[in-house]
C-alpha cells in the first residue's frame, strides 16, 4: 500500500504498530521528490536506496514498465475448495480483528482506514481474493485503487488501479512492494472484479535466523505475474526490505489508505511443503 511501512512482522495483536509505523515512514518518504520517468510514463522517486538485487532504486520511476495484457472478461466469483478457510464470504468478519472504520455493503467488503488482519496466523498457503476499484478513479494517484494485501504479517502485494494510473513499476498492481514489479499488468478497468491468486513458501526459521526467504507465485486475473519470486524481507515505504525477527507465520491484512476498494470471496488454503533445504 502506497505511503505504507511494514518495518516489522506483524503480529494479528500489533495493528496498532503498524498504524505507528506507518506514519513515521510516511513522514520519512517526504524527504523524497516525486519525479518522472525519462520517458514521463510514470512517476517515482531518484533518491532512494538503490536495490542491491535490482540495481534500480526503490520506487524507481525508470525501472523497465510491466507489458498491458487484456486478462478477458471477469468471470463469476470462484468457488472456494473444500479444504479452504473461508476469511469473508459477503456476511461478517468474524475471522477478522474488526475495525469500525471498514464495512460490508451489499456482500462486500468495503476498506476504511488502518489495516484489517486475520485472527489466525498462517505459513505456507494458497490465497485467493478479489477486488474491484472504484469507478470513476481517484484522480489523485496515491489514492487511485489503492490498497494492499499484507501476507504472513511481513510483505505486501500491492493493490492500486494501475489500468488507469502508471506509477513506480515496484507500486502497481500486483508488484511485491517496493521490491519487484509484476512480469505484466493484468489490470482490468476500474468498477471491473480483479482476481489474486498468491501461493507463499514461508520464511524458513532456525533458533530466530533466517534459513531461507519466502517465495510467491501468483495469477493476477489468471495471467501469471511472479513465478517463484524471491521476496527480500519486509515492504517498506522507500526504503530498502529486510527480514527482522524472521517468523514462518503470520495474519493475512487488508490495508486501507484513502480509497473505499471493494473485496468479495476471500478464502485461503494452508499447504504442506517439505522444508526447503
Amino acid at each position: 500500500m502506497i505511503g505504507r511501512s511494514l518495518v516489522l512482522r506483524v503480529s494479528a495483536i500489533a495493528a496498532v504498530g503498524i498504524i505507528a509505523a506507518a506514519a513515521a515512514s510516511q513522514a520519512a518518504a517526504q524527504k523524497h521528490e516525486l519525479v518522472k520517468s525519462k520517458d514521463g510514463a510514470a512517476i517515482g522517486y531518484k533518491t532512494t536506496p538503490i536495490q542491491p538485487w535490482s540495481g534500480y532504486h526503490v520506487h524507481d520511476p525508470d525501472r523497465p514498465i510491466p507489458p498491458r495484457v487484456d486478462p478477458g472478461p471477469a468471470p463469476p466469483p470462484a468457488a472456494a475448495p473444500a479444504d479452504a478457510v473461508i476469511l469473508f464470504d459477503g456476511k461478517d468478519l468474524a475471522r477478522w480483528r474488526d475495525t469500525p472504520k471498514w464495512t460490508i455493503e451489499d456482500g462486500c467488503l468495503v476498506a476504511g482506514e488502518g489495516t484489517l488482519t486475520t485472527k489466525d496466523e498462517f505459513g505456507d498457503c494458497q490465497l485467493h481474493l478479489e477486488w474491484q476499484a472504484p469507478d470513476p478513479p481517484d484522480p489523485n494517484w496515491g489514492n487511485c485503487g489503492n490498497n494492499g494485501v499484507l501476507m504472513l504479517g511481513l510483505f505486501e502485494i500491492q493493490i492500486y488501479d494501475s489500468f488507469t494510473k502508471q506509477i513506480y513499476p515496484d507500486g502497481q498492481a500486483a508488484s511485491i512492494y517496493a521490491q519487484t514489479p509484476p512480469l505484466v499488468n493484468a489490470c482490468r478497468k476500474p468498477g471491473q472484479w480483479q482476481t489474486y491468486d498468491i501461493v507463499v513458501i514461508a520464511p524458513r526459521v532456525k533458533d530466530g535466523k533466517l534459513v531461507a526467504p519466502a517465495r510467491v507465485t501468483m495469477h493476477h486475473n489468471g495471467v501469471l505475474v511472479h513465478h517463484n519470486q524471491e521476496v527480500y524481507g519486509d515492504t517498506p515505504h522507500a526504503r530498502l526490505a529486510a527480514y527482522n525477527n524472521p517468523s514462518p507465520k503470520g495474519p493475512i491484512g487488508l490495508m486501507g489508505h484513502h480509497c473505499p476498494v471493494k473485496f468479495r470471496n476471500i478464502w485461503i488454503r494452508p499447504i504442506s511443503l517439505p522444508d526447503q533445504k
